[in-house]
């Protein structure tokens, strides 16, 4: 009762893997095995061929056959049961049966093989027990791995704590070297912040970087006049205007640590914080030109699920007024909604509410008082009105994300696809898709639009610059090396819209003191705050 062999073949002769129990030269085990596929008959419902001197135990595996040589004498029904075992054990080690599927895994089917058959005879395991003893695991092994991490983690702690003795000492560093121009914004009493937020530091005369004989090129000023706002070239910071003055230790190391950074995939901000007396909306925003101008914006708030669904849905509106000139301030605004009945409007609470809910009229309680004037105040102008809406409807997301991650072999590959509603045309469209920690890209066979990754965040970057009825629908495909499906989540997307929920637009303008209607224009975008699949 011995069992010689326990082998996988293919239906053509092919050995794919085998473990001999018994001493055997290879030339013998080979003969017996590439004799088999001859013995075996069509149309039989046997599990077993014999020969003069061997039996072969036999089980069908999809195209392969899982085979046990034996001696005559050996008890088939005990046999029967070690085949039956192995059958079981196979599926558990290798996902895909076929013949790559066996090859990648032919020393954990060995190792399995090894604890059922022991010199021949079968062991009483269980596939349980087999898989328990080859995952062989080791409390000592544990133990060593848990002190090893805990060493890492404090050398990282070290070097943290160093890192930022080092970024401590270059501030102090830095406020020594900018003594001088500190006394001098204490001497000028305030007022040299007032004049950089009313000149340019590259502007041909008059001012401070200017021909006036006295320039400041530290390091501070080239920041700030690299960084000019939006539509402008970079002002010529590197190549001060003729008639400089002194300058304080110009460098160039600045400049070379964002082209560093721009190298290892950081995004650099060409946009300054706004000066004292400005606030963020005026510094984004292009310059008014008209007397009046409305501004009517969304943001919308979604949470979708990653196996489909929507736990949240919440749009957030406002309309904004901002008026240039002081004459034009007693007016009253007249606006049309587009009837959707779940949006809820609340007027501020200086606004006459009987005159808004009878005629769609936002006036003042008191028509004698105008609205405030001018951008030195909040540049996001007036409010007016606000409105939100909530819904339980999947159809009302402007933009779905389907994430598919499946893993093959040693590759996860990662399908992600886009459905655009036809409600909106959407523009700028990122969605940032986290990824595991990577040595090098993600390799990215098929995209519709341009992708970017972030190696420093691991995040890889998928952007389309419009959406509309050409492109309603695309998709993204890349591989990165085996991960859980979980680290692909949550998925983040922004995007802008130049159309609303509330569909609002204002009619006309009325002046409370006669005459003809001022021009005004009108400003509507739709933008995401918190947008994400997870």
């Amino acid at each position: 009762m011995v069992v010689l062999a326990a082998s996988i073949v293919s239906k053509s002769g092919k050995i794919l893997v085998s473990r001999q129990f018994v001493d055997m030269s290879r030339i013998r085990i080979e003969g017996l095995l590439a004799a088999f596929p001859k013995l075996v008959g069509t149309g039989k419902q046997h599990t077993y061929v014999e020969t003069e001197n061997v039996r072969y135990v036999y089980q069908p595996i999809e195209a392969l056959y899982l085979l046990l040589v034996t001696n005559k004498q050996s008890n088939i029904l005990e046999d029967l049961e070690t085949l039956r075992l192995l059958s079981k054990l196979v599926p558990e080690y290798s996902y895909s049966l076929d013949e790559e599927g066996i090859c990648k895994t032919a020393f954990e089917l060995l190792f399995a093989f090894d604890e059922v058959i022991s010199l021949g005879h079968k062991e009483n395991v269980t596939v349980a027990q087999v898989k328990q003893y080859c995952e062989m695991e080791s409390h000592e092994e544990k133990l060593h791995k848990l002190v090893v991490q805990s060493k890492i983690n404090e050398t990282k702690d070290v070097m943290k704590r160093k890192a930022s003795e080092i970024d401590k000492s270059k501030i102090e560093k830095n406020r020594g070297d900018k003594g001088g121009f500190m006394s001098l914004q204490s001497m000028g009493s305030g007022r040299i912040e007032s004049s950089f937020s009313d000149m340019s530091i590259s502007s041909g005369g008059g001012g401070f970087g200017s021909g006036s004989g006295f320039g400041l090129a530290t390091t501070d000023v080239e920041t700030f006049s690299s960084k000019s706002k939006a539509g402008r070239p970079p002002s010529s910071a590197n190549a001060p205007p003729k008639g400089l003055g002194m300058q304080l230790g110009k460098s160039q190391r600045t400049n070379q640590f964002l082209e560093s950074l721009k190298a290892e995939g950081e995004v650099i901000l060409e946009d300054v914080k706004p000066i004292a007396g400005q606030s963020r909306a005026a510094a984004a925003a292009p310059p008014l030109t008209d007397p009046i101008t409305l501004t009517v914006e969304e943001k919308i708030n979604v949470s979708l699920k990653r196996d489909g669904g929507m736990s949240n849905f919440d749009v957030q509106g406002t309309l904004s007024l901002q008026i240039l000139n002081q004459e034009d301030g007693l007016i009253q605004v007249q606006i049309e909604t587009g009837g959707n009945p779940g949006i809820l409007f609340k007027t501020h609470p200086n606004m006459n509410k009987e005159l808004f809910t009878h005629e769609n009229i936002l006036g003042l309680k008191d028509p004698n008082r105008p609205f405030p004037t001018g951008q030195a105040g909040d540049a996001a102008g007036v409010g007016l009105l606000k409105w939100r809406m909530q819904s339980a409807d999947e159809s009302m997301v402007p933009l779905t994300i389907n994430c598919w991650p499946s893993v093959s072999g040693n590759e996860t590959y990662v399908s992600i696809e886009y459905e655009a509603s036809t409600m909106f045309d959407l523009r700028n469209v990122a969605i940032s898709v986290p990824l595991p920690a990577l040595r090098e890209a993600p390799s990215v066979r098929q995209i519709d639009g341009e992708w970017r990754y972030d190696s420093r965040n691991s995040v890889l970057e998928w952007t389309i610059l419009l959406i509309d009825n050409s492109n309603r629908s695309g998709s993204m495909e890349f591989v990165v090396p085996p991960a859980d499906s979980s680290s692909f989540f949550p998925i983040s997307v922004r995007f802008s819209a130049t159309s609303t929920y509330s569909d609002l637009k204002v009619v006309n303008i009325i002046p409370l003191r006669g005459g003809a209607p001022p021009k005004f224009s009108q400003r509507t975008v739709l933008i995401t705050e918190n947008y994400q699949v997870a």
